[in-house]
Order: C-alpha cells, then sequence, then structure tokens
C-alpha cells in the first residue's frame, strides 16, 4: 500500500547544511512512520561531502533530495529587479510554489530549527483557503521596536506578523494568487531590510494567515517569555544570533545537542562552538544592536513604505478617519462618531408611520423592499460588499419568538450583511427584520439611500420626545408579534474597525421589557484582493463613490458569526437583566473576536 507523501523543503548553503542535518534527524526521529517523507534540499553549492552526510539520513520514510535552484533563477532574472536577491538562500522558499506544481500543499522549515513533535500532524492541518499556516512572531509581539515597525513600516499589526521559518503553505493558492509575482512587484517598489523576505511574505499575506498553535514555531532568545514551557514545544527555532552551536548557555542549547550527538556532524559542531570566540560573540550582540537600530531608523524615516502607501495611495480622508478612530480608542471615547453626521432636523410624530399601517405606507415599504433586493444582488454580485461565510446561523433558525439582533457597527453596508444572514435564517416572511437608524439618516439622505432609510423596515430615533414614545411602542409591538429588531449597542460607526466596543444598554431595555432574547452577531473580516479603485472602475454605472470604497484599501469579506440567544433571566430585577444582557452579548463578541484574530482583546 503506498503511503500518503508529505513534501518538506529546507533551503540552505554548504556552511549551513551541517544545521540541517541536526534538524532533519530530530524530525526524522519524532515522525509517524505511517507517511512517506520526501525532504527537499533548495541550494546553489553544496559539496559533496555534505551532500553525502545528509543523504546518509534516508531510510525507509525519508528521502532526501537535493534541488539545484540555479537554472531556476536563472529563468527569472529578467524578472527580479535586484540580482543580489539570488544568492540568498532564504528567498527560495518564494520559488517553491512555481517550481514544485504537483503539490498544493508543502512544509517550509528554516534549518536551525530541532523538531520535536510529529511534523505530520503538522501537515495533516487543514488551513481552508489561506495562503499558509503560520505562528506569530514572537520577537515581534514581545520586542517593541520590532512591534512597531511592523506597525509603522510594513502595515501589519505586531499580533499578526508571522514568522516565516515554519510554514505549512497553501501553494496552491500561491499560485493561484500570484504571490511571486506580487512579490517580484514589491521587489521594485521598495527595499525591506529589516526581515527581508519575511517582510515581504506578510505584507502578502496579510489577513489570509491560519494561525497554528505556537509551539509549532517557538522562538528562542534571550528576553522572550511563553505561556507554556518551552521544552515542550514541537519546533524549536534559534533564532537571531542565539545559536547552540555559538554559545554554551543559549536557551535550549541541551535539546540541541543530544539530537546532534547522533549525527555526522557533531564534532564539526563542538569544534565551531570552541572556536567560537569573544570577539565574534560582541559581533554578534552588535548586530542585534545595529538589527533593533535598523527598525527605529526604518519606523522613523519619512519615506517607509507604509508612508509611500498612505500618501500615493490611499484616500486621505480614510487615512485621517483611521487617525482619529486610534485617538478615540486611547481616549476611550468608544461611543461618539468619527464621521460627521449630515445635518439633521427633528422627526416629528405626526410625519411617520413606524408600523406602516396606512395603505401609502405599505406601497411605500414595497417598492423599497423591492429596490432594496436589486441593491442587494448588485453589491454582492460586483463584490462591492463581499460575505465569505455565515456561521451560527442555526441559532437564528431555532427563534420561535422575536428578538432584539445586535451587530458590531464598522460600515455603512453592514446591515445588509445582517440582512442576508435572516433571509439565510429563512424566516422571511413569517417574522420580518426591522434595524434601528439615525435620525439623521431618516431625514437627511437624498435619493436612492434616502428612500431605502425612510422605507426600507427602519426605525428611525428621534430627538423629539413624543416621537420616541411612538418609536418605543411601535418597537414593543413588532418584538411581541415577533418580528426581529436589528440594534448597534455600539452606538457609532467606526469604519473597518475589527474589535467590539463597550455596549450601551438601550437595545436590552428592549429585550427585557418584551421578554425576548438578544441575538448576538458579530461579522469579522479580512482583505480581500479587490481594491477600491479598481471596482470603482468596473462600477462605473453604479452610483457608489469613493467614501464608500475608498482608494488604497481592499475591499473586506465579512464572516457573519450568529450566536446563541441569550435571554433574560426571571430571577433578575429590570436593570440587573439590562446588564446581564449586555455582559453576555459582549463576553460573545469578545470569544468570536479573540477566536477568530488569534489576538487577545485590548484597547
Amino acid at each position: 500500500m503506498n503511503k500518503k507523501i508529505i513534501p518538506i523543503f529546507y533551503a540552505c548553503d554548504d556552511a549551513f547544511v551541517k544545521y540541517t542535518i541536526v534538524s532533519l534527524k530530530s524530525m526524522i526521529e519524532n515522525a509517524s512512520k505511517d507517511y512517506s517523507y520526501k525532504i527537499y534540499v533548495l541550494n546553489t553549492n553544496i559539496g559533496d561531502d555534505m551532500a553525502d552526510r545528509l543523504s546518509a539520513l534516508s531510510n525507509d520514510s525519508f528521502e532526501v533530495i537535493f534541488t539545484n535552484v540555479s537554472s531556476y533563477l536563472e529563468s527569472i532574472s529578467d524578472r527580479l529587479p535586484l540580482r543580489h536577491y539570488y544568492s540568498k538562500t532564504t528567498y527560495y522558499r518564494l520559488f517553491i510554489s512555481e517550481m514544485f506544481t504537483e503539490y498544493d500543499k508543502v512544509i517550509y522549515i528554516d534549518s536551525d530549527t530541532i523538531v520535536q513533535g510529529d511534523i505530520s500532524e503538522l501537515y495533516n492541518t487543514d488551513i481552508g483557503d489561506f495562503y499558509l499556516g503560520g505562528c506569530r512572531e514572537q520577537a515581534m509581539e514581545q520586542v517593541d521596536v520590532y512591534g512597531t515597525y511592523c506597525e509603522e513600516v510594513v502595515g501589519v499589526s505586531r499580533h499578526a506578523f508571522f514568522n516565516a521559518g515554519v510554514m505549512l503553505m497553501n501553494t496552491k493558492q500561491f499560485r493561484d494568487k500570484k504571490v511571486l509575482d506580487r512579490f517580484i512587484s514589491y521587489l521594485g517598489e521598495y527595499d525591506f531590510i529589516v526581515t527581508q523576505d519575511e517582510d515581504y511574505l506578510n505584507l502578502i499575506c496579510k489577513d489570509h494567515v491560519y494561525w497554528l498553535d505556537q509551539k509549532w514555531n517557538t522562538e528562542l532568545t534571550d528576553g522572550l517569555e511563553y505561556p507554556y514551557d518551552y521544552r515542550d514545544a514541537s519546533i524549536l527555532h534559534y533564532i537571531m544570533v542565539n545559536k547552540p552551536w555559538h554559545y554554551h548557555e543559549c536557551r535550549g542549547a541541551d535539546i540541541f545537542w543530544s539530537y546532534a550527538k547522533t549525527t555526522s556532524v557533531y564534532d564539526m559542531l563542538k569544534a565551531e562552538l570552541e572556536a567560537y570566540t569573544d570577539e565574534e560573540r560582541q559581533r554578534d550582540a552588535e548586530s542585534a544592536r545595529q538589527l533593533a537600530q535598523m527598525a527605529v531608523d526604518e519606523t522613523n524615516r519619512e519615506d517607509n513604505f507604509l508612508k509611500q502607501h498612505i500618501k500615493k495611495k490611499r484616500s486621505q480622508y480614510r487615512v485621517k478617519l483611521e487617525e482619529k478612530i486610534r485617538q478615540y480608542e486611547k481616549e476611550g471615547r468608544f461611543d461618539e462618531d468619527v464621521e460627521d453626521d449630515p445635518p439633521s432636523r427633528q422627526i416629528m410624530p405626526d410625519e411617520i408611520d413606524y408600523l406602516r399601517r396606512g395603505l401609502g405606507a405599505k406601497f411605500k415599504t414595497w417598492v423599497a423592499h423591492q429596490k432594496a433586493k436589486i441593491f442587494l444582488k448588485t453589491i454582492l454580485d460586483k463584490k462591492i460588499m463581499i460575505i465569505k461565510d455565515i456561521k451560527g446561523i442555526e441559532n437564528w433558525k431555532s427563534l420561535t419568538t422575536g428578538a432584539i439582533v445586535t451587530c458590531n457597527h464598522f460600515n455603512a453596508f453592514d446591515s445588509f450583511a445582517i440582512q442576508e444572514a435572516y433571509h439565510a435564517s429563512k424566516q422571511w416572511p413569517k417574522q420580518k427584520f426591522y434595524r434601528v437608524i439615525k435620525e439623521g439618516n431618516y431625514t437627511s439622505f437624498p435619493g436612492f439611500f434616502g428612500e431605502l432609510m425612510r422605507h426600507f423596515y427602519t426605525l428611525p430615533l428621534s430627538s423629539n420626545l413624543k416621537t420616541m414614545v411612538k418609536f418605543t411602542e411601535a418597537t414593543n409591538t413588532l418584538l411581541q408579534k415577533g418580528n426581529f429588531v436589528l440594534f448597534y449597542p455600539e452606538q457609532a460607526m467606526w469604519w473597518n474597525y475589527r474589535k467590539p466596543r463597550p455596549l450601551k444598554p438601550g437595545a436590552y431595555k428592549f429585550a427585557v421589557k418584551n421578554n425576548v432574547p438578544v441575538l448576538p452577531c458579530f461579522i469579522t473580516m479580512r482583505d480581500s484582493e479587490i481594491l477600491g479603485e479598481d471596482l470603482r472602475r468596473s462600477i462605473k454605472d453604479f452610483d457608489i463613490d469613493e467614501n464608500f470604497i475608498p482608494d488604497g484599501y481592499y475591499v473586506q469579506e465579512y464572516t457573519i458569526h450568529v450566536g446563541e440567544p441569550i435571554y433574560p433571566d426571571p430571577n433578575l430585577s429590570y436593570k440587573e437583566n439590562m446588564a446581564y444582557l449586555a455582559e453576555k452579548n459582549f463576553e460573545c463578541w469578545k470569544a468570536i473576536y479573540e477566536k477568530e484574530y488569534g489576538i487577545k482583546l485590548e484597547y
């Protein structure tokens, strides 16, 4: 019976192959024998002696294959703007998907590693359509100068920056999404010098990384902290200057030597350790200092990558909006609008029929509903709004009463995303879907959007007390009749803001008053590959301006998460129940945020 093949790639030169031997030896000792492993060693200049030593590790399960990349590099030489990249073995991993089209998924691993876990478990991880599975760069998260560099030069959160030394690569996606072409394009645009190809990969793969358990790439160097015993890690990665063959006391040195002593290069490595001088160690310390300074210098450059990108490509209105959101977050002003509302006026009680009882109101609602269906289909078809998935729809389907639906508020179209989830629940037309909107949205929008705001099952708030009495009575009636009412308990809209914000109590009063559940919905997002300006060029016939699809920003792909209904507790008082529902709602959102983004919620 043929065993399943697991392709694994190293990249090294003749000087570094001795560390590859130790890494591979550890991998072999701990790997399941149920698979066949093909170990590809990408290189340009490994000599016969070291090649023989590495080949000697081959056995019934492991086959070592040397692949000289020289001819491939020559074949793409006219596409690479800088020839000095050819000689950097770290860049070879970027060529794997194009050189080995027979594979849709591979493992890439650096040579300065020890594999204590079963590598087949890593390979068998289902990463879906993500470009790769990776672990966070712990040095970027924990060392501020590097974290700041990630965010202010590369444009990737320090908490979402992966270490490219261990990757489960979706090489099919690399080919389909033209990752190599995008890398070459960025090479010609900007020279990242701190982590080099890792910077480019993080830039290209932003939002498309499946986060593996951190134990699959535990970085060993001084100063880092771990929420687990690093000695239990599946893969130990000796990063920066923290090399056991240069330092007697480095972290995890004993583990490295326990494998090294069983290899043919043990004496070489011991000799290297003993020959390593204090002068060389001082040079390492200076190199580490220079790397940190390089990160600081790049961050402070007025023409660094992110600043260039912002100045040249991004909508300046949205750039300023993001800055304002960051400032409001620091100040805890979570419920305040960051965008100027249109001029408004009071909605008077005699001008609105919340329950659409009159024939005129019913007709206008029917017309608006038909137009809204066409509009929703259009924005989905043209990818103005992208819904990647709806999770937990069974929670909505289970409802037999009215409910308060809550959602995070980050886009003018997010209520249409929740509308899609409502359609997926198949509750229409027995239970209708209404949305609470601001007074200014009802009174001030012209044209098509104004028609939707006024007639498409909306419940506008009002600054007029008598109108608010009508709003309250109508909302109570709708809930008691089994309908759904969407509230935004964060109150203000913060464009593309991903974190859940503290919740206001208004929505929960209605849930307690009418003894109906709260259905907590939370939308997570990631960058698509569609830029705003590209999309607008493709929809010239549609009245969508840069305010909705700004230049220099990717359209977001939404995943709608429908949480379990939260019911009022009959043992609590009215006020206690409001607080209870708000607390449980926030806990649900927070759990979704932390699970989906893999980041602890912090402001």
